[in-house]
């Protein structure tokens, strides 16, 4: 069982893909120190746009994809907002204090959180697991034992779905799937399928082993990572969405909250 996200290509699937994830590492981090209400919307605006324009799937799975992240949006933003300190009170009814301060601080907690949830899949939809394994062997060097060891537990993953299928087939066959309670049915599913892990994740050790996946020295590789030009496209698109989010989150702000952190 394949999932064919990588069919339609777009040049962010050329960037070396050790170093986008170093780009996104840092992009991360910067968000954490954004403060800005408006530069967080801005900046969160033109992560989607990159995610919408410049990912290469179908725009009907990118927008499944949004659906729990908008949800995600949502419950991040509405405990601050409720529940939030703040001295403008809006609304206020027992434990619910509704301020200034604290839906502005709520909004841009939920912004925060899309802004991470675009990074992650602005990485996840234009980078190969196999690419990236084998780009952190050739420029962080990582030990191979490492990375074919993560590689092979990836693709150990549709196995165990398609286990997970095939057993509760089975189980309904047999009529048990329908018999006793909720703790029994993960007895059924959860004992033969760890058995089956632990038993392929053993013949799969061997096997490395076996072939001297562990040895370091005068190692070649299918897949030769390099960098590339658009490396560089990537870098000046992170300064562009950074500069332009600061630019118009400065010079035009949608309200007038330069700071959400509650200073009371």
């Amino acid at each position: 069982m394949q999932l064919e996200l990588y069919k339609n290509k777009s040049w962010m699937h050329d960037i070396n893909p050790s170093f986008k994830l170093s780009g996104m590492v840092l992009l991360f981090i910067g968000v954490l120190f954004i403060h800005n209400i408006n530069v967080m919307l801005n900046l969160t605006g033109v992560l989607l746009l990159v995610y919408l324009l410049m990912t290469g799937q179908s725009y009907k799975l990118k927008l499944l994809l949004l659906v729990p992240f908008f949800f995600l949006f949502f419950t991040s933003a509405i405990s601050m907002v409720l529940f939030g300190r703040g001295d403008t009170i809006w609304f206020e009814f027992g434990l619910i204090n509704v301020s200034e301060e604290s839906f502005y601080r709520g909004v841009h907690l939920g912004l925060r959180s899309l802004a991470f949830a675009f990074c992650g899949l602005i990485f996840a939809l234009t980078t190969q697991p196999v690419y990236l394994f084998y780009s952190l062997m050739q420029q962080w060097k990582l030990p191979p034992k490492f990375a074919y060891s993560f590689m092979a537990g990836i693709r150990l993953l549709p196995l165990i779905l398609e286990e997970f299928l095939t057993l509760r087939k089975a189980l309904i066959v047999r009529g048990v799937e329908q018999k006793g309670s909720l703790l029994k049915k993960v007895y059924f599913y959860s004992i033969p399928l760890l058995s089956q892990s632990i038993r392929r994740a053993h013949r799969i050790a061997v096997a490395m082993e076996a072939k001297r996946f562990s040895n370091h020295d005068n190692r070649t590789y299918y897949y030769q990572m390099g960098y590339s030009r658009k490396d560089l496209w990537f870098v000046l698109l992170i300064l562009l969405m950074i500069a332009l989010s600061l630019y118009l989150g400065i010079r035009l702000p949608y309200v007038p909250v330069t700071d959400v952190r509650y200073n009371g």
